[in-house]
């Protein structure tokens, strides 16, 4: 998945992805912890919301599928 494209993302969470650096997503999209798989992964299918001010992306393990997610702090 390209990091630039911005599936799913409500308003308020594109503007916010927008101002992440692209080589910063790419680190953010690859470094995902799996619950079950037990290690970092790299987030596919992924949405994005703004919870409490900060970034939620929700999305699928690429290698177990299972839900991940990854938060992301605004300042």
């Amino acid at each position: 998945m390209d990091v630039e494209s911005i599936p799913k993302f409500t308003a308020s969470a594109a503007k916010l992805w927008a101002t992440v650096p692209s080589d910063t997503k790419k680190l953010l999209l690859s470094n995902v912890w799996c619950g079950k798989c037990r290690h970092e992964v790299t987030i596919t299918n992924f949405s994005g919301a703004v919870k409490a001010g900060d970034l939620l992306l929700v999305g699928l393990c690429s290698e177990c599928h299972s839900d991940v997610a990854r938060g992301i702090k605004v300042s």
